[in-house]
């Protein structure tokens, strides 16, 4: 250093300690202040020098001119031991400082996702709604099966609404035959969907998927008119379109999401499933009480293809292709997946079916649907027939779990990457704490709501409880897909939501069979089981999952590196 100069200073006021030739060492600066643009600013300077410390006592050389070169993109990606995460994100890589998040090209995709998924879940629950409706209340009444074990909570309401829509004589089964046809659709395109989204892009899978179930909605009255086949083939081919939305979403966020910011992205996109079933269980009923029970399918039908136009004209598959983004969030986007993405072209199905990480997340997945659908379909049957109090009479009311699920996504998804970025904990840290709160939660209410007897507020104040809580595996399993195969990341949810799907399909027979006098005695054995399904994949997530890139997602089938 020349006598007389002032030495350089940290951004703490301190003085950097030197080196030969007048550099100075950033030995507490945090990745985040560092970026591209930073060193091509200093590309002229001559006079000092920055030297960057990196984890393991390694440096980065300074070269002629001031610019620095990372020794970080030489690293060969993390060979999948749980060692390799404990290294926080931000210290493992010299990244681009972030994005503005105002107007950004990927939190818009996240907003038109969020908007997408709110009509995807709205045309889903609407039916069990409007079949309120569609059905002969007389033929309804033969089927009962309420237990007389408690009182009765409420009288039934008696209101004058119009009744101009057409009537069906469906008994229980037929109306069971009618709801669960929609699975038997979803349940087939779960991983073609995440193959196709993987090789193609998921921008026009999923538009058409929702589209096509939005197209399908609209002839719902045509189909009833038909016959029950009619409509049970309607909902089957609805199933189908839906089947490929989620992979389709995923496909698209292993181009779209930088690795610290997943999990807000991705609890904003899903979110909107939650919101939908929020807003379309009251607004079906206000339709129904004021118009008819035909217009529920018209009106959301319609909002699909509006929905559908603006995906179309917004949304670009890729950074790269994607039309107004700004030069600056591309190449923040695209550095952040830098060494995340792999280019093979084929499919390593054989490493990823033995991939026990992936397993790890079928479990949960499957687990935390099994007790997810019972809390859907069966406890509001549950608080009718044997608590004797109909829920469907405060359409609010029955919305308000829903409401609370979707607010718990979207905080989650703000703490789970603030945990990361800011307070250094590893992504496997994240993923198991909020999936073992996300489910063991809910198993605890939902095995509360079988012991509380015939209190009624306690199990609508339990039902909310366990509904928000189950909102913390956003930013738990459920997300964990694009932690270990980005690239892949649409045909591994694609094969956990095969798995997921199934409970939605024989949960309801089981319970069923497993309550046929409808007593609470029944019921506490029927919420056991689902909670301890619960529980039981929590623990294997918490001790198989992994929070890093696997080898077999970036390596060839020869094992070399890209």
């Amino acid at each position: 250093m020349a006598a007389g100069a002032e030495p350089a200073r940290s951004p703490r006021g301190g003085a950097w300690p030197t080196w030969p030739g007048g550099g100075a060492r950033l030995g507490a600066v945090p990745a985040a202040q560092l970026s591209p643009a930073a060193s091509a600013r200093g590309r002229g300077a001559s006079a000092v020098r920055l030297e960057l410390s990196f984890p393991r006592g390694r440096f980065a050389p300074s070269l002629p001119g001031g610019v620095m070169k990372s020794p970080v993109s030489d690293l060969a990606p993390s060979d999948g031991e749980e060692g390799s995460d404990r290294t926080p994100l931000l210290q493992r890589a010299l990244r681009a400082e972030t994005a503005p998040v105002c107007c950004s090209a990927r939190y818009n995709l996240a907003c038109l996702s969020f908007f997408g998924f709110f009509v995807l879940y709205s045309l889903r629950v609407n039916l069990s709604v409007a079949l309120v409706d569609m059905v002969d209340s007389n033929t309804t009444a033969k089927d009962n099966r309420t237990s007389y074990e408690c009182a009765e909570h409420s009288a039934p309401i008696k209101v004058l609404h119009n009744q101009t829509g057409k009537k069906y004589q469906w008994d229980a089964e037929t109306q069971g035959w009618i709801l669960g046809s929609f699975f038997y659709g979803y349940i087939i395109t779960q991983i073609p969907g995440g193959y196709v989204a993987s090789r193609s892009g998921g921008k026009l899978l999923l538009g058409f998927g929702i589209l096509g179930t939005a197209v399908f909605t609209l002839f719902t009255p045509l189909a009833a008119d038909f016959g029950v086949g009619a409509l049970v083939t309607l909902r089957a081919l609805e199933g189908l379109g839906e089947g490929v939305t989620f992979p389709a979403m995923h496909a698209m966020w292993s181009s779209w999401a930088p690795p610290l910011e997943r999990s807000k992205l991705l609890s904003i996109s899903y979110a909107g499933a939650q919101l939908g079933t929020v807003v379309s269980l009251p607004l079906s009923g206000i339709i129904c009480y004021y118009m008819n029970w035909t217009y529920v399918f018209y009106f959301f039908g319609i909002v699909g293809i509006i929905w559908f136009i603006l995906w179309i004209c917004l949304v670009s598959d890729t950074p790269e292709t994607h039309k107004t983004i700004s030069p600056y969030e591309k190449e923040y986007i695209l550095s952040s997946l830098k060494n995340q993405l792999s280019s093979q072209k084929s499919v390593p199905w054989i490493p990823m079916l033995k991939s026990l990480p992936l397993w790890a997340i079928v479990v949960a997945h499957f687990s935390y649907n099994w007790t997810f659908y019972t809390l859907l379909t069966l406890l509001p049957t549950y608080m009718k027939e044997v608590l004797r109090f109909n829920i469907q009479e405060n359409g609010f009311l029955s919305a308000v779990p829903y409401l609370g699920c979707w607010l718990c996504m979207i905080l989650s998804g703000q703490a789970a990457d603030n945990l990361r970025a800011r307070w250094n904990f590893s992504t496997l840290w994240v993923r198991r704490a909020f999936s073992l709160i996300g489910m063991i939660g809910p198993a605890v209410f939902l095995v509360a709501a079988g012991f509380i007897g015939c209190d009624y507020s306690l199990a609508v104040a339990f039902l909310t409880i366990s509904t928000s809580l189950g909102g913390f595996c956003s930013s738990g399993f459920s997300i964990n897909h694009l932690d270990i195969a980005p690239s892949y990341a649409g045909i591994l949810l694609g094969i956990t939501n095969t798995f997921a799907t199934v409970p939605g399909m024989i949960g309801p027979i089981i319970a069923r069979s497993l309550t046929p006098e409808n007593t609470i005695g029944e019921w506490q054995t029927v919420f056991c089981i689902a909670a301890a399904i619960n529980v039981f994949g929590a623990i294997f997530f918490t001790l198989f999952a992994k929070g890093e890139v696997q080898n077999w997602a970036v390596s060839d089938h020869r094992g070399h590196k890209n």
